[in-house]
């Protein structure tokens, strides 16, 4: 067996067994340089030493070497609240406690851990939190001048630093103004929660007990009535064509295009209704979900007779049997320039088609002419659109150069021409699943439109005098 070398020096000489001792040996060995020892590496407790010999030389024999002992597993140490295992005592007995790793010092984390909070001092803070969160609630829900003071002195404190600013430049460059503050002063004016609320609060002040579900209010449309009359019949002078393709009685859905900057197309929709079908049927016509945000025209408009634009209020509406109209161009209808007018833009996905077949709806095309030139759209603002929270601001040849006067609509004359209905009965609930059939009826109810438009543009003579 070869010797085991012990000591500092993992390289120290030694004769193996069986050899030569004497002296004469000793001098015949080589001589070697004295070299320092050389700094010992801390390796974990876990790791076993290895220790090198000395290669062997043509004259020694060639020991055997023992492989190394198989590394130790490493055994944690079980923590204070827990009791260690039997198979924790059988390996620590066998293997000893001289070579299991040292314990680990606790940590910070462990420290915090044992500082923490008890169960009862966390309860105490969550029920301290509730409270200080309703009281914030209940302060909140006062609705008093204090409450909007904070608001009304910002907004006061912008307003006057961009009074100022020119001032404080002292060339007098008023272009030269400071963009981003004037747009933070427009936000808080027009898309405060304080503004919307209380704007909201003066559309809804003088409302009748009379209201549906939707918010329609009878005794708020008669009072705009006599306006609407006077669009109606001495301002826009409407012809109406076909309005006896709409069913007198059960559910029906009037599917029109979208047309004007500002869109009164489905109020005079409605007039069209109670003033030209012989049953004098009310009508209620779906907005743009940006309606519905906007200060004083959601409460006004739901009011008049509008609902919000979405799949729920419509079947809910359709299954009251009513009387319903659609504009599946949505916003994009609305916003065309005045050299795409009467150019039907794409509608959606077909979700009024696939609400027809699910109710068992009959879709009456409708096309109005006349309502583009109300406004012609040059281009659409979107830097003040991102102000005031809407799609877009129109720019037309009146608005804004002519200030508030431009927001009066132009004469024009308008026709609304009602084509025969598209009876949905023949298709079964399930059919409203099959993707092919939905977009060939939209595409056919869509070409419908179209031609009843180009029709009835070309019968024209004149925007004005029609």
């Amino acid at each position: 067996m070869a010797r085991r070398v012990l000591g500092d020096d993992p390289f120290a000489d030694g004769a193996p067994d069986g050899a030569p001792t004497d002296d004469k040996a000793k001098a015949d060995a080589p001589k070697k340089r004295s070299v320092p020892p050389k700094p010992r590496k801390s390796v974990p407790p876990t790791a076993p030493r290895k220790s090198k010999a000395p290669p062997p030389t043509a004259d020694e024999p060639v020991a055997r070497v023992a492989p190394p002992p198989a590394p130790l597993p490493v055994i944690e140490a079980p923590t204070s609240s827990e009791a260690p295992s039997p198979v924790d005592e059988a390996v620590e007995e066998s293997v000893g406690a001289a070579d299991l790793p040292p314990e680990a010092p606790a940590s910070d984390e462990r420290a915090v851990l044992t500082d923490a909070p008890r169960a009862a001092d966390r309860e105490e803070s969550l029920e301290d939190t509730i409270r200080a969160l309703e009281a914030r609630l209940d302060k909140l829900l006062e609705g008093s001048r204090e409450q909007a003071q904070p608001i009304l002195d910002r907004v006061s404190d912008k307003l006057r630093a961009v009074a100022s600013a020119p001032a404080a430049r002292g060339d007098g460059a008023a272009e030269a103004r400071d963009e981003g503050a004037q747009y933070d002063v427009a936000k808080d004016l027009f898309g405060s929660q304080y503004y919307l609320r209380q704007w909201g609060r003066v559309a809804m002040r003088d409302r009748s007990e009379e209201v549906d579900e939707f918010g329609f209010d009878p005794s708020y449309e008669a009072r705009w009535r006599p306006l609407f009359d006077f669009l109606y019949e001495r301002w826009w002078r409407v012809d109406v064509e076909g309005i006896e393709n709409v069913p007198a009685e059960g559910r029906v859905a009037l599917v029109a295009n979208h047309s004007g900057a500002v869109p009164y197309d489905g109020i005079m929709l409605a007039a069209a209704m109670r003033r030209e079908h012989p049953t004098a049927r009310p009508l209620r016509w779906l907005a743009e979900d940006f309606v519905s945000h906007l200060p004083f025209m959601g409460a006004y408009l739901t009011r008049l007779g509008a609902v919000r634009a979405c799949q729920e209020n419509a079947e809910r509406l359709l299954r009251k049997e009513s009387c319903v109209a659609m504009f599946p161009e949505g916003v994009k209808g609305i916003s065309k320039l005045f050299g795409d007018r009467y150019k039907l833009q794409r509608f959606g996905r077909g979700g009024h088609i696939k609400l027809a077949i699910r109710t068992r709806t009959p879709l009456v095309p409708v096309a109005i002419v006349g309502a583009e030139e109300t406004h012609p759209l040059i281009a659409p603002s979107g830097v003040v659109a991102r102000m005031l929270g809407v799609p877009f601001v129109p720019i037309t040849p009146t608005f804004p150069l002519l200030g508030a006067a431009g927001l009066v609509p132009l004469p024009s004359k308008w026709r609304i021409v009602f084509g025969e209905a598209m009876p949905m009965n023949a298709y079964g609930p399930d059919a409203a699943d099959d993707e092919v059939l939905v977009g060939r009826l939209n595409e056919k109810l869509r070409g419908t439109i179209q031609d009843m438009l180009d029709r009835a543009l070309r019968q024209r003579r004149s925007v004005f005098t029609g």
